[in-house]
This record gives structure tokens, C-alpha cells and sequence, in this order.
């Protein structure tokens, strides 16, 4: 690749240039500080930018590389994280006003993971407000570089659009509904929503406990998976972190698919999707069939009453997070956070508990479906490249999450491991994502399989136009 397109490159893709001493991570540091200025004024994909530290950091990264102590793919790489991660380094705004003064005690676990990986931070991604639907009145939503008039996804919106606009070079999300899934397939990458319970949630912030995940948003299978490695795993402040050994993503991400069982229920599938996105997916079950995969005909467990049910765990769930703030700085919040916390502080004890026992069954169906299939495929979202009018006219919860989430969703409320990937453009031209879905903590058969459809497709390796006189028309 031409040295002016290296910030469209996955980093693992650079690697091997950083360790051998031909790319300099100083010099990717230095791209991705210019474009962040040149472009960032337009997309508001970052809150903060700490170009100082970051380049103090990139130097250390070239000594201790030129000493012969690189520590793996991460080491060196420019990226950024979502901010709703706690760093001490970094100011940490949760997308809020509430907090514009408030200084995490603690690195999380993830960040601190990464930073033993070597890797170089650029600063905090744009997020939704407590992590929910909506961004903080205060706070300008990032534009999707693909069409300034379509969504970005939510609420890992920053993260889509700085990875896509080659602004960082990966980025970790969160997902509760489909928050990294959903800006992945929006801008056109791949992001990991992993088991929950695989990576350690100790130093992020909050929407749902019981539903947010932590994960990767990156351009490649690879990247994506070398991310994981790096932040999953046991983690003794966090007791929902599970005990299960962290295995080599990287290792196995080239063995193929073949002979494996692949999972589609047409049916669902075609009662939430448009054509657009169900031509997709025929497409995708061509190039797979083609790759040696077998397809079987499944039957997903019913999604109306699981989604509803996921609104009000989120409510609830949310309503704690935020009892030390909410309602006693009511007038600080958005009016969509405010809603959620007002309906979560509503809800009964039976309430709950009815949705808890559909929430048990719906995960028992899960794992009866998984005995026939290795892998399931379901759409990224129901609609190819939504407008930000399309957004706007799905009115409030539960009905917002019953229309965009319906396949999102369900395996937050399972914990079930999903992967993102890019597999078409819509009429429009914005990109159109697909997921691949595993058993728990087979995340490395999820990378294996997205590795396997990029090797023989090109959708992950479209990048946005993006030019300065951008700028203007976005503005």
C-alpha cells in the first residue's frame, strides 16, 4: 500500500513493518494526529485528543522496539477508546455534563491491558449519553463519513467513525443492545460483541450491567481479533469475568470453515429485514457454501417478547447505575436517558421477575439450537444504511429496540459471542453489515469465519472519501 494510504491499512497488516523497523510507530502516530485535525472538526468523532501524551508514548514504543522488545501486534498502533472507559491519563466524560470534572480513581481493566500491549492512545471517542440512545444535548453526535445524512449507530457512535475514517486504527466499544454491532455494520467494520463474562467490565462505565459487553471494533477479522486477545480474560476485580482460558485468536484465524455447520432461519430473518439487506444475505450464504460451509435450516426462538423484556432489564439495571445523580440532577440529563431512568425506577419487582424467567428460557432455546449448527447467521441490522429521518420516526422503547435491535439484542440478553462483518453497500451507498454467531466463548471460531469471508471479499477494504472541503458540507 502507498505510504499516503497507510491510514487506511489494518494494523496487523502493519505489524511486521513496525517490528522489523520500516514503519515507525511515531510516524503513524504523527498521520493519525493530522488527520484527526484535519477531519475530526467535521465528523466529531473524539471529545478529547491527547496528542502530547500519545506521541510520548509512540516514541517509547519505537525504543523499545528498536531494543528488541516488541510486545505483539498491538505495540506501537495508534488507536482510541470509547469514552465511557476510565483513565486516569485521559479525561473520562461518560458523555455526560455531569462529569466534566470528574477523574476516574482507577485505569479499567481493558485500557490497562492495552497499555501492557504496547499500544498508543490518541484520546476518547464521542459516546451516547450514559451510554444509551440518545447524545447529550451538549455534546455535537458524530457524522457517519459514508453520508452525513444516515446513521452512525449507537452508542459506540464515535468509535464507527474514527475507525472508518482512518482517525485511530481500532477502538474498544461496548455493546447492551447492539452498541458495538451496530455502529460496525454502519460504518462498515468489524466488531466483536464477545461472551459476556469473556472480558472485564471492572472501569466502564455502566448502562446495563447484566447486558453490556466489552469489545473490539476494528477494519479486519484480524485486527478485530488481536484486539480481543489483548483485554479478554480473567480479571480478579471484576468476579463476572469468567475463568476460562484466553486462547490465540491469531493462531487459528486462518483454518477455514470448511465442514462447518452454518445456521439460517429464513423466516426470521425475512420478517424483520428488507429485501436489500435479505439479498445480502443470500450472498453471504454463497460465499460461504463456496468456502466449504454447510448450511442448516434453524428455527430462532421467538424475539418480541425477549426484546421487551430486554427494555425493561435495561431500565431497571440503568436506574441503578445512575441513583447517585438521577433524579437528584434530573435537570442535567438528556430527555431520552431521563425517560429510560423514569420507566426503570417505575417497573415492579414482579415485573422483573416475569422478565427474568423469559429471559432464562429464551438462553436454555439458544443452546438447543446450537446443538445442530457451529455457526448462526442473522443480519446486522433490519434496514441497509438508515437515515437519520428513518432513526427519528421509530417513536420511543420499547418500539425503537423492536424495530433496529431485533437482531442485536437477543444475544445481549443471551451473552451469547457475535462478529460483525462488512458485506455489501446499500443503494445509498453505506455500508451493510452481516453477523456471525457462536457458542460461548468460541470467539475464535467467530474470527476464523469472518477471516475466511474477507479473504475472499473486499467490503472490510472500503474506506470513506473523506476530503477538507468535507468540512463545509458536513458542517
Amino acid at each position: 500500500m502507498a505510504e499516503d494510504m497507510l491510514w487506511a491499512e489494518s494494523f496487523t497488516a502493519l505489524s511486521e513493518r513496525i517490528r522489523t523497523g520500516v514503519l515507525s510507530p511515531v510516524q503513524l502516530t504523527e498521520l493519525m494526529l493530522d488527520r484527526i485535525a484535519a477531519h475530526d472538526g467535521a465528523l466529531h468523532a473524539y471529545v478529547c485528543v491527547s496528542a502530547d501524551m500519545a506521541l510520548s508514548s509512540a516514541r517509547q514504543a519505537e525504543i523499545e522496539i528498536r531494543s528488541g522488545g516488541w510486545r505483539g501486534p498491538l505495540h506501537g498502533v495508534p488507536i482510541a477508546v470509547k469514552d465511557v472507559f476510565y483513565t486516569t491519563a485521559i479525561r473520562t466524560g461518560l458523555g455526560s455534563s455531569i462529569y466534566d470534572d470528574w477523574q476516574p480513581p482507577y485505569d479499567s481493566t481493558a485500557t490497562a491491558r492495552l497499555a501492557a500491549a504496547g499500544v498508543v492512545m490518541l484520546g476518547k471517542l464521542t459516546a451516547t449519553e450514559g451510554v444509551y440512545a440518545d447524545h447529550h444535548p451538549s455534546i455535537a453526535p458524530p457524522l457517519n463519513p459514508f453520508g452525513a445524512n444516515h446513521w452512525t449507530g449507537t452508542s459506540s457512535s464515535g468509535s464507527g467513525v474514527a475507525v472508518t475514517a482512518g482517525l485511530a486504527y481500532g477502538t474498544l466499544g461496548t455493546d447492551t443492545g447492539g452498541s458495538i454491532r451496530l455502529p460496525s455494520a454502519c460504518c462498515g467494520l468489524v466488531g466483536i460483541k464477545p461472551t459476556w463474562g469473556r472480558v472485564s467490565r471492572h472501569g466502564v462505565f455502566p448502562l446495563a450491567e447484566s447486558l453490556d459487553h466489552i469489545g473490539p471494533m476494528a477494519r479486519s477479522a484480524a485486527d478485530a481479533a488481536a484486539l480481543l486477545g489483548a483485554i479478554a480474560g480473567v480479571d480478579p476485580a471484576d468476579p463476572t469475568a469468567a475463568p476460562v482460558p484466553v486462547p490465540d485468536y491469531l493462531a487459528s484465524i486462518g483454518d477455514g470453515i470448511a465442514d462447518l455447520a452454518v445456521g439460517i432461519d429464513w423466516r426470521f430473518i425475512r420478517s424483520r429485514a428488507t429485501d436489500e439487506v435479505c439479498a445480502t444475505i443470500e450472498h453471504v450464504l454463497s460465499t460461504i457454501t463456496r468456502l466449504g460451509a454447510r448450511i442448516v435450516d434453524v428455527e430462532f426462538p421467538g424475539t418480541d417478547d425477549i426484546l421487551r423484556g430486554w427494555a425493561v432489564v435495561c431500565a431497571v439495571e440503568a436506574a441503578i447505575a445512575h441513583r447517585e445523580t438521577y433524579p437528584s440532577r434530573k435537570a442535567e440529563f438528556g430527555p431520552r436517558l431521563a425517560a429510560l431512568l423514569e420507566r426503570g425506577n417505575g417497573f415492579s419487582g414482579i415485573e422483573l421477575a416475569e422478565v427474568l424467567s423469559g429471559r432464562r428460557e429464551f438462553t436454555g432455546r439458544m443452546a438447543h439450537l446450537f446443538s445442530d449448527v457451529d455457526l448462526l447467521v442473522v443480519p446486522g441490522l433490519p434496514v441497509a444504511g438508515p437515515t437519520l429521518d428513518h432513526m427519528a420516526s421509530l417513536g420511543e422503547d420499547p418500539e425503537a429496540i423492536l424495530a433496529i435491535g431485533p437482531f442485536t439484542a437477543p444475544f445481549d440478553i443471551c451473552g451469547y459471542p457475535t462478529i460483525t462483518v462488512p458485506c455489501g453497500t446499500s443503494t445509498m451507498g453505506i455500508p451493510i453489515g452481516f453477523q456471525f454467531v457462536a457458542k460461548p466463548f468460541d470467539e475464535a471460531l467467530l474470527c476464523r469465519a469472518a477471516h475466511a469471508y474477507q479473504g475472499v471479499t473486499d467490503w472490510h477494504l472500503r474506506r470513506p472519501a473523506l476530503s477538507p472541503h468535507q468540512e463545509q458540507r458536513h458542517a
